[in-house]
């Protein structure tokens, strides 16, 4: 998945890197071939994203490193007059607002306004030459100021990843006011020193103010790449999300297209033409990502390979699948069966045989496989029986939903097919009343119990991931022919931008 940013340092950041948008790559004449993954952010997301502007532009204030400042001038009447202004830093700074535009030039324009801050420090000074003899005089100083900030990041494509330039960077200033000592009013030192101070002392902001946001912009950057390239890989599973074709940006979204290309050892999926169309996508909501029907069977097939389509059933678990219902017939099979041994004594295995293939539709996803159920009998002190062994071809429609923040996998119509029999109860294979039993008791309970199990899974590892830190809001997952949709609206987790500052700056 592409993932979800801040404000322009945040919206610029990650609207950048959550969909590594706006690379300047050269892909070819097919914007949409070979395109497995697609994320679509819309206006929306970008103004929730820019509320965050205010952490993000205050950290880059506070974490600028203000040059100690010196000068000097000629003054009539009093001669050289030497000034150095030290200990610069930041207190008391707040923001009116922020606004982000999205421009289809390709372009990311943020306007942040009236940004006030309190500057502090040292002043000290000196006249004649007794600068140079250490004859100087030290106040302490207050700067007010009310500054806008515009920013029109680039994205640049340099090894195959996004860099942001946020050096577009101007700073306005409608006020800029020493006070000297705390004394509110003009006096003659104050207008002295402010005229020839304040226009070095703007360089010098602008200067460092820049050049910080450049750097927490980088390590927003590098902070989101890494958390998307780690929610994409699971040991040795490892999805290729890495651009396709150029991204685009409209004015009311921005789309990046990924290759979702599956690698697992040494092998790789093979890059398919992709159906993708921008008409797919809407834009009443926040966020939306796409996927193809190749993209998700590569997968399914590299957890094939990796040996994870296995589950085991045992105590409670395997008396639920195997007492779904209380008849005689049931109970008479379940008899034959397990010979009379108790559940916790006896474990059932159901793994697949086959690479699953996944076909996309209306109706969901629909799975094919041939998948082996074996039940084995545990005696204490003695080798395991096997008292069952099925092997079926399977296809199961599926539908997903997301809600309380786990993935929900429910069966919605499935169909099996025995191919292969073994059971010490029944030698021959003819007993009608235990292969019926096992045939409802496979569709009716064993496919739900598996299908089950995967959802939670995958809830699991996408967890791992940190995905139950977002609010995810509304997510809807609509599957159509050769494609699904998941569109959501979200709430973004402040408490994560606040820890990496605390952590990285």
């Amino acid at each position: 998945m592409c993932w979800a940013g801040r404000m322009m340092l945040g919206t610029f950041s990650i609207l950048l890197v959550l969909v590594h948008a706006a690379a300047a790559c050269n892909f070819g004449p097919f914007p949409y071939r070979a395109t497995g993954i697609v994320c679509r952010m819309t206006k929306p997301a970008a103004l929730l994203l820019n509320q965050e502007t205010a952490q993000v532009i205050q950290a880059a204030f506070r974490n600028a490193k203000f040059p100690n400042i010196t000068g000097e001038r000629s003054m009539r009447l009093l001669g050289r007059v030497a000034y150095g202004l030290t200990n610069i830093q930041v207190n008391d700074l707040s923001i009116e607002r922020s606004e982000v535009e999205l421009k289809e030039d390709n372009a990311i324009h943020i306007a942040i306004k009236n940004v006030t801050a309190l500057f502090k420090g040292t002043l000290t000074y000196g006249y004649a030459g007794a600068w140079f003899l250490q004859l100087f005089h030290s106040v302490d100083f207050e700067i007010e100021s009310s500054i806008d900030l515009q920013l029109s990041p680039k994205l640049t494509c340099q090894k195959d990843q996004v860099v942001p330039d946020a050096s577009d960077c101007y700073l306005t200033f409608h006020k800029l006011t020493l006070h000297l000592q705390g004394d509110k009013q003009p006096g003659w030192l104050k207008q002295l020193f402010t005229d020839f101070i304040s226009f070095t002392l703007k360089l010098v902001l602008k200067r460092e103010v820049c050049k910080e946001i450049n750097a927490v912009a980088q390590m927003l950057t590098n902070f989101i790449l890494d958390l998307a390239a780690n929610f994409v890989r699971d040991k040795d599973i490892i999805v290729d999300i890495s651009l396709a074709s150029d991204p685009v940006i409209k004015a009311s979204y921005i789309e990046s297209h990924h290759k979702g290309l599956v690698l697992y050892g040494n092998n790789s999926s093979v890059l398919s033409d992709s159906i993708f169309s921008p008409s797919l996508l809407t834009e009443s909501r926040m966020l939306y990502f796409w996927f193809s029907e190749h993209s998700l069977s590569s997968l399914a097939s590299a957890a094939f390979l990796d040996g994870r389509l296995v589950l085991n059933l045992t105590g409670e678990k395997l008396q639920e699948l195997f007492e779904m219902e209380d008849t005689e017939a049931q109970r008479k099979a379940v008899q034959m069966i397990f010979q009379g041994t108790s559940y916790n004594d006896s474990v059932a295995k159901v793994w697949s045989l086959t690479q699953p293939q996944i076909s996309l539709q209306p109706e969901g996803a629909v799975v094919r496989s041939v998948v082996a159920v074996e039940v084995s009998i545990l005696p204490a002190g003695e080798e395991p029986l096997v008292a069952l062994y099925m092997e079926k071809e399977t296809a199961v429609t599926i539908q997903a939903t997301y809600a309380e923040k786990k993935l929900i996998l429910q069966p919605v119509d499935s169909s099996t097919e025995i191919k292969v029999f073994k059971c010490t109860a029944d030698p021959s294979g003819k007993d009608p009343s235990i292969q019926s039993f096992l045939q409802n008791m496979t569709l009716v309970a064993g496919i739900p119990e598996v299908t089950s199990s995967i959802g939670s899974a995958l809830t699991s590892l996408m967890n791992s991931k940190r995905l139950d830190l977002f609010d995810i809001i509304n997510p809807e997952i609509i599957t159509r022919k050769g494609y699904v949709i998941v569109q959501l609206d979200f709430g973004f987790p402040s408490h994560l931008l606040l820890n990496f500052f605390e952590e990285s700056l």
